[in-house]
């Protein structure tokens, strides 16, 4: 289950309605908005940019309450929760509720309220898999199965025996690819994966060291576009700045996306072009 941000009772003046002396005279709203986002970095970090200021979200909500005329108070909800998704992109699921307490119901009533929920269009996700203590290929085949159930559109590549780069001397790895969709943050997508490698029995003691289960967030969205999600880190670190030099994260990337790009720098490259060992 996600963390919760709930901002209760912003009230404002409006004229939405459809009757004429809605429209002239106006009359109080009030807006309640709950966000659903992963707000561990938030409690760790104790930083404001790893989390949602409910202070724009309120202001947000003000400013529609405020705003354009609309007939329908659904309406209103409508554009609160599309607003606040495309421009706070740690929430993956908003629930706006707008009383209109009002209304010309015409019997006596206490509250009339319309309550919208919206989730986050997906976005296409690239994670890397790998694994080279006890049984690796049973591990990866078995991360694959999570990520089918974690994710929609899925797509694996088969597993790959490949030599370790760096680190010290360790056996070799299994490795594999899984492209497909998802409707979390980067952020809570990956709090995921590592519960996922913690189950498995991950223990990050050595810097590229042995490994029972490794899951790595590749990209998350399309390269190039208003759906990238880019981080410099350290916590979360979008795109993976040395995917595209790594065989064994390219070689079964296309395929498991033959159309896939990636990012490397300022360029977006096909991941065809990468694995015909131009950056390898």
């Amino acid at each position: 289950m996600a963390d919760l941000i709930r901002l209760a009772g912003v009230r404002g003046r409006g004229f939405h309605g459809v009757f004429e002396h809605e429209r002239r005279d106006g009359q109080e709203f009030v807006v309640d908005v709950e966000l659903e986002a992963d707000l561990s970095w938030a409690g760790a970090s104790d930083a404001l940019g790893d989390t949602v200021n409910y202070g724009e979200i309120g202001a947000l909500a003000l400013a529609h309450i405020e705003g354009q005329p609309l007939d329908l108070i659904e309406a209103l909800a409508e554009r609160i929760a599309a607003d606040v998704l495309g421009q706070h992109r740690l929430v993956d699921e908003v629930r706006v509720t707008v009383h209109k307490p009002q209304a010309p119901v015409g019997v006596p009533f206490g509250d009339v309220t319309v309550t919208v929920m919206r989730r986050r269009a997906p976005v296409p996700v690239v994670i890397a898999v790998g694994a080279n203590l006890d049984n690796p290929a049973a591990a990866v085949t078995s991360a694959i199965d999570r990520l089918t159930g974690l994710l929609t559109q899925v797509r694996a590549s088969s597993v790959i025996d490949t030599e370790p780069v760096g680190g010290p001397e360790q056996p070799a790895y299994a490795n594999a690819v899984v492209v497909g969709r998802t409707r979390w943050s980067a952020p809570r997508l990956l709090r995921a994966l590592h519960e996922i490698e913690a189950e498995a029995g991950r223990v990050r003691a050595v810097r590229w060291g042995p490994r029972t289960l490794d899951l790595d967030l590749i990209q998350w969205g399309i390269p190039g576009t208003d759906s990238e999600w880019l981080s410099p880190g350290p916590a979360l670190l979008l795109p993976h700045p040395r995917a595209h030099e790594r065989g064994f994260v390219v070689r079964p990337w296309l395929e498991a996306d033959p159309a896939g790009s990636a990012r490397v720098g300022n360029a977006v490259i096909p991941v065809a072009e990468l694995a015909k060992g131009e950056l390898l």
